[in-house]
């Protein structure tokens, strides 16, 4: 037993020995190479802090004051948006406050520009609503006018031409039915002329004024002499009118009056004509 027991106790010796050398090996090993390793670095900053190298790489104390470094600090796009924000609401507290026509017409050019509808063109007459007022006012005075000259034609131009002749002549109120006015009135040979022409057909008729010394006598002896004896005699209103084959005469405040033609009157017609002369 007593031998046995040295034995067991080298055994183990040996054992724990070969323990220790593994974990030498294991673990110092390493720690060795690091710091190898470490030593190594250390040796390469050196070499790259060499003087033959550095003349490549500017010295603080070598570049310009004057240029600025490439990195500059920028904001985040959050804060830049804040801060813009932030700026406009001082401005707009430091702004004066709009009047009520600035923001009238702040409203009315928002909306105009957000409509896209042009506005229509007013049409001609709408833009020249003046011109055509004055026009039409003038066309209808042209045409009064036309006709109140086409009606009283035959008075105006009977005024004019016994302003001419010195001839105190009138106009008839009465003609009659189917006969008009044929040009103005004329005057010629110390006679005023009107004639007047039927409407349908070529008959005609003409209102003859003359001064005259005459008296109903002497009408009456030209009268049977022109109709060979064969004429009516009418009164009417003071007036001896002759009349024959649709002619007639008679004389009234120096003034002798005679109806010729060849329009087929009846004796009514030429009492009412010579009664409204």
């Amino acid at each position: 037993m007593t031998n046995q027991k040295p034995a067991q106790t080298k055994a183990a010796s040996k054992i724990i020995q070969k323990s220790r050398t593994l974990y030498n090996n294991t673990i110092k090993t390493p720690v060795k190479q690091g710091v190898m390793m470490a030593r190594r670095a250390g040796r390469s900053m050196d070499i790259a802090r060499g003087k033959n190298i550095s003349k490549f790489v500017p010295q603080p104390s070598q570049t310009s004051p004057n240029k600025s470094s490439d990195i500059r600090p920028t904001s985040h796009p959050l804060a830049h948006r804040v801060h813009s924000i932030r700026a406009a609401e001082a401005r707009a507290k430091s702004a004066p406050a709009p009047t009520p026509k600035q923001v009238k017409e702040s409203a009315i050019a928002e909306a105009m520009s957000q409509t896209d509808i042009e506005p229509k063109k007013p049409g001609f007459f709408r833009r020249h609503i003046k011109l055509v007022n004055i026009s039409s006012i003038a066309l209808l005075v042209i045409i009064i006018s036309g006709a109140i000259v086409y009606f009283n034609m035959l008075s105006i131009s009977v005024a004019i031409v016994s302003m001419q002749s010195g001839i105190k002549a009138t106009s008839p109120e009465y003609h009659p039915d189917g006969y008009s006015i044929n040009g103005p009135a004329s005057y010629s040979d110390s006679t005023v002329t009107i004639n007047f022409r039927a409407n349908a057909g070529d008959t005609n008729f003409s209102i003859k004024q003359t001064k005259s010394t005459w008296d109903s006598s002497a009408v009456r002896n030209k009268v049977n002499k022109d109709s060979g004896g064969e004429f009516i005699t009418t009164e009417e209103k003071g007036l001896t009118i002759y009349t024959y084959n649709g002619n007639a005469a008679w004389v009234n405040g120096g003034i002798l009056y005679t109806i010729e033609g060849n329009a087929p009157l009846s004796g009514d017609q030429i009492r009412r004509i010579a009664t409204s002369l």
